[in-house]
């Protein structure tokens, strides 16, 4: 990965944070964490993880209902310069990841 990448990768991951704490209804902890970016910078897909977990259908879907006001956020915010196309997913290794720790915090 370029330096340029991963600036753009942080810059991403940041607004997206932000947007959905601005945007949200406050019902749900959703939180950003990670950003992918396709080596042409083309496409971005923001990475996130929902508590309580039941809200995760109900956040995905606002996200994704959200993706050009995101746009247009990053646009007025992120001095990109060309916007990758953009979009939203839950974070699955994240949600194991913490799984895992809490099997592990058990025992």
């Amino acid at each position: 990965m370029s330096a340029r990448n991963e600036k753009i990768k942080e810059i991403l991951r940041d607004l997206g944070a932000r947007f959905l704490l601005l945007n949200g209804n406050k019902s749900s902890l959703i939180t950003v964490t990670r950003v992918e970016l396709t080596g042409d910078e083309k496409r971005a897909t923001i990475f996130f993880t929902v508590f309580p977990e039941q809200f995760e259908k109900t956040a995905l879907e606002f996200a994704k209902r959200k993706r050009s006001e995101f746009k247009e956020f990053v646009k007025e915010n992120g001095k990109l310069g060309r916007i990758p196309q953009l979009d939203f997913e839950i974070d699955l290794g994240e949600k194991n990841r913490q799984k895992i720790d809490n099997l592990l915090n058990q025992s």
